[in-house]
């Protein structure tokens, strides 16, 4: 029986806000449902806190700085290779099903002479998938237009549905009616009011729809990438989820004084910023997290019913669940909003991964070792038997955890952040090439790398386990700060550019030199075994 790929990814996730993480008050029984049939791994980081630089990565299996693709819409060069290309060298098709973030190296393609209509030139333009249906999710527009110019099919079926307007993605699904007045979603204000569309008819259960639309129509040997957009902003869901959740529910906020005390320059640049100034205010934390918490239950209960398909299809036997997100919110914890910086509530992330051939002694596991984004790259090509190339993948596959192995595992943990594009930059007065963060983190401690002359950031989270009391300059820690960087050191020191061949076909060449005539120092022929140099002996040939 051919297998399949479900790999599941929302957007701005948080790692703990799931009831099997130990979230005290937001159930999420579907995905409980699946860490209890799989593995769920606690200790998940992205390889950047940003959409499009994490998600690169997660469809490479390649750290940032390998393929280049640092900050949202910067182009993913072409010649990167991809889960698609992987996978389809072992007749596995990839396709695409909402979010990728992803934007074309319209010019490396231009000079390639790679069309866009060709199939290469539209799998080149779409991260290395086939689209089924390709919607990031973020049709906004202002004085200069629409920030996504692609044609949002959710858009087109809103409209099919009888939502009026150029753009009900935004008038309907994030926006609520306010006495005949649009409260739109982008004014967190209005967090807890009810979007003004049918529960039905947004955006996660339409897409969960399309997924299922695709289970009908295919039959099996597949990887689907199922990309949510929720629960990203705008914060604001329909009824009934807005007011699922109302204040008691809420879970403190993970902050102290202290960290306002003299903080780190880049910390206090991001805590300075409007998002952070706004999501340090208690009124925008208890008005936007009952409707974040309200799009993760929607989001869960939607997974009950793509669960309740496989099942109900007999899909469960022989395909793969993954379950994950492309980064953390902070939602006021350390005075911050957004992601950005490599605290757990941005930079950690859910992965719960189902093997359906796993043994039943392994389901349910929980395993607390580190694991990277890019591990799932070789863990789907292992997963459909194929070899993994790690010439080219950087992560290391999970298959030994999802069978109850415990195999040798990486001691440390990385993450980067290019932030150039961010107003930020400018604060602190950097170049572009100065503005970025380098995370290292091991089993006890959390630190971080700023380029431009600043002072390392450190964090013991045995003793400071929510990362509140910044160590990096307190000469106690002078010798962990020092080992980070030698772990630094060494991981920048990887081979990350020698994808083209592999240490076998190395090997391979070495020991085949004088198969092919090449002799490097000999001095007599007596050296030489004859077979080897037959071609090179025998009457001189007369000259012309």
């Amino acid at each position: 029986m051919k297998k399949n790929i479900l790999f599941i990814m929302y957007d701005q996730l948080r790692h703990d806000y799931l009831s099997c993480a130990g979230h005290k008050t937001l159930h999420t029984p579907n995905m409980d449902r699946l860490a209890a049939m799989g593995t769920r791994f606690a200790n998940t980081y992205v390889q950047s806190p940003v959409c499009g630089a994490s998600r690169m990565s997660f469809y490479t299996g390649r750290y940032v700085s390998s393929h280049g693709a640092a900050w949202n819409n910067f182009p993913l060069k072409v010649g990167e290779m991809t889960l698609g290309d992987h996978l389809r060298k072992l007749g596995v098709d990839s396709w695409l099903i909402g979010k990728t973030h992803m934007k074309a190296d319209a010019e490396g393609m231009e000079r390639l002479g790679i069309s866009r209509d060709s199939v290469i030139g539209a799998r080149v333009g779409e991260c290395g998938f086939d689209v089924y249906l390709r919607d990031d999710g973020l049709h906004s527009q202002g004085p200069a237009g629409f920030y996504d110019e692609r044609r949002s099919p959710y858009n087109a079926y809103l409209k099919a549905k009888g939502y009026a307007g150029d753009n009900p993605w935004h008038d309907y699904a994030n926006a609520a009616d306010d006495g005949g007045q649009i409260a739109s979603g982008w004014f967190m204000r209005h967090a807890s009011k009810p979007a003004n569309i049918a529960e039905q008819d947004s955006e996660t259960p339409w897409l969960t729809s399309r997924i299922i639309d695709f289970l009908d129509d295919h039959g099996d040997g597949w990887l689907c990438h199922a990309s949510f957009i929720k629960p990203h902003w705008p914060y604001i869901v329909p009824a009934p989820y807005h007011a699922m959740y109302g204040h008691n529910q809420l879970q403190a906020p993970i902050r102290a004084e202290v960290e306002r005390d003299n903080p780190h320059p880049v910390y206090k640049a991001f805590m300075d910023s409007p998002v952070g100034q706004a999501f340090s205010r208690d009124e925008v934390r208890e008005t936007v997290l009952p409707a974040y918490m309200g799009l993760i239950k929607q989001a869960d209960d939607q997974l009950g019913r793509l669960l309740d398909h496989l099942e109900a299809t007999g899909r469960m036997q022989n395909t793969m669940i993954v379950l994950t997100s492309d980064h953390g919110d902070y939602m006021g914890d350390h005075w911050l909003g957004e992601k950005d910086l490599f605290h757990a509530p941005s930079v950690k992330v859910p992965l719960i991964v189902v093997d359906p051939d796993a043994p039943d002694a392994a389901r349910g596991r929980v395993v607390e070792d580190l694991v990277e984004a890019i591990d799932l790259a070789p863990t789907f090509v292992e997963f459909m038997g194929g070899e993994v190339p790690d010439h080219i993948l950087e992560g290391r596959s999970l298959m030994p955890w999802l069978h109850g192995e415990t195999p040798e595992w990486r001691d440390f943990a990385v993450s980067e952040y290019d932030y150039s594009c961010t107003p930020m930059r400018k604060t602190l007065g950097l170049t572009p090439r100065d503005a970025r963060l380098f995370m290292v983190a091991d089993a006890r401690y959390t630190f971080m790398h700023a380029e431009g002359g600043f002072p390392p950031m450190l964090f013991d989270r045995k003793t400071d386990p929510d990362e509140l009391h910044d160590v990096g300059q307190d000469a106690g820690y002078s010798a962990v700060v020092s080992e980070m960087y030698d772990r630094l050191c060494k991981w920048s020191r990887r081979m990350a550019q020698r994808t083209t061949i592999s240490d076998a076909q190395i090997e391979a060449r070495a020991n085949g030199s004088e198969n092919v005539g090449i002799f490097i120092g000999v001095f007599d022929e007596g050296e030489v075994a004859p077979e080897f140099y037959a071609k090179y002996k025998g009457a001189a040939k007369p000259r012309p």
